[in-house]
C-alpha cells in the first residue's frame, strides 16, 4: 500500500472513531502513530475517561481480533500467556493459549499487576512471541498492544519498570472532555439504546498490514536524522535528567516521524513531524534526578526545553516530477 492509500485508510479509521468517542483528534492520531510504527501504546489517565472503550473501538475499526486482560494484583504470568493443560484422552500436555493471542490486546490497568506479571509482557511486546515451559509460540499478526494505566499516585498501583516503559512507542492521555464535549457525549447517549457506542469496521487484516508497511517508503533527509540524534543526545546531558533517551528511543522517534508523515499524506518527513511526535514518543523514556522529582519538574517540560535549545535544520524539498 502506498502512502496516499495508507493516509486515506487512516483517515477512515479516525472518522469512525470520532463518530463513536468524544476525544481530541490528536489523541486518536497518537494511538495510530503506535500502530503505524509497529509498536505499542500506553494510555495513562484516571478511571472513567474512556480508555477501555478506545482500545476496543480501535480493534473493531481495524477489523482485527480483540482480547482484554484485566490486570489485578493476583494475576499470574500464565494467566496472560497461557499454560500447558493435561489431556487425559491423549495422555499428553496441550498448550492452552492465553488472552495475549489476539491481534489487538488491551492490557487494562497494567500497573495494578505485580512486576513479575508485567515482565511477562516484555517478550510479547518486543519479539511478538511468548515462551511457556521452554516452548516458543508466535503471536497472531499483526500484533498491537494498547495498555492502560491509572496514575501511579493512586493506591494499589505498581510503577512500570523503565525497561517496559521503553517498549512503548507512544505514551498518551485522553484527558477530561471540555464542557461542550461532555454535552455532546450526553447527547449521543440519549440518542442510542445501548450503553456503549458502536464502531464500524473500515479495514481488515490485509489492509492493516499494508498500512503498517507504508512508512517504510517515507524518505528522511540526512539533516533531519542528525537533528533527531541531537535531540535525544541533549536529553542525556540535561542536568535534570538521570537517564536520557536510549538508542531504542531514538529509533522509535525516527519510526514515529515517518508514521506522522503517512498520517499527513506525505512521503517525506519535515522538522514539524519531529516536534509533533517528540512528546508522546520521548517524554516517558526520561528518568529525572531526585532533585527534579522533589521540585515537581515534569518530563514534558524538560523535553520542551531540549526542543527549544536544539537548532532546527532547514530542509528543502523538491517537488516530485510528473
Amino acid at each position: 500500500m502506498d502512502v496516499t492509500d495508507a493516509s486515506g485508510a487512516c483517515s477512515d479509521v479516525l472518522s469512525a472513531l470520532s463518530d463513536a468517542i468524544v476525544a481530541e483528534d490528536t489523541f486518536f492520531e497518537n494511538v495510530l502513530l503506535g500502530l503505524l510504527s509497529r509498536g505499542h501504546v500506553l494510555i495513562e489517565d484516571v478511571p472513567g475517561t474512556g480508555k477501555t472503550l478506545t482500545a476496543r473501538s480501535f480493534a473493531t475499526a481495524l477489523g482485527l481480533s480483540f482480547s482484554r486482560v484485566q490486570f489485578t494484583p493476583d494475576l499470574l504470568p500464565s494467566d496472560v500467556t497461557g499454560t500447558n493443560v493435561y489431556n487425559e484422552g491423549e495422555a499428553t500436555f496441550e498448550f492452552s493459549q492465553g488472552p495475549i493471542f489476539a491481534n489487538v490486546v488491551l492490557a487494562d490497568e497494567i500497573n495494578r499487576a505485580p512486576p513479575k506479571t508485567q515482565a511477562a509482557l516484555l517478550e510479547a511486546m518486543e519479539e511478538e512471541q511468548v515462551t511457556v515451559d521452554g516452548e516458543t509460540y508466535d503471536l497472531p499478526q499483526p500484533f498491537f498492544m494498547i495498555a492502560t494505566q491509572n496514575p501511579v499516585e493512586q493506591e494499589g498501583n505498581f510503577p512500570l519498570p523503565e525497561a517496559q516503559l521503553d517498549r512503548f512507542v507512544v505514551k498518551t492521555a485522553m484527558g477530561y472532555p471540555d464542557e461542550a464535549g461532555e454535552v455532546e457525549l450526553l447527547q449521543r447517549r440519549v440518542g442510542r439504546t445501548t450503553g456503549d457506542p458502536s464502531v464500524a469496521s473500515v479495514l481488515d487484516r490485509a489492509a492493516v498490514t499494508g498500512v503498517r508497511e507504508a512508512p517504510e517508503a517515507v524518505t528522511v533527509d540526512d539533516d533531519l536524522i542528525e537533528y533527531m540524534a541531537r535531540v535525544t543526545h541533549a536529553t542525556r546531558t540535561d542536568r535534570r535528567v538521570e537517564v536520557g533517551v536510549s538508542p531504542r528511543g531514538t529509533q522509535r522517534l525516527l519510526e514515529a516521524t515517518r508514521a506522522a508523515a503517512v498520517l499527513a499524506g506525505r512521503d517525506f518527513v519535515t522538522p514539524d513531524d519531529v516536534k509533533r511526535v517528540a512528546q508522546p514518543v520521548l517524554a516517558h523514556r526520561l528518568v529525572l534526578t531526585p532533585d527534579a522529582k522533589v521540585n515537581e519538574i515534569a518530563k514534558s517540560d524538560v523535553l520542551a526545553g531540549v526542543l527549544d535549545r536544539v537548532e532546527v535544520p532547514t530542509v528543502d524539498y523538491e517537488e516530485p516530477t510528473p
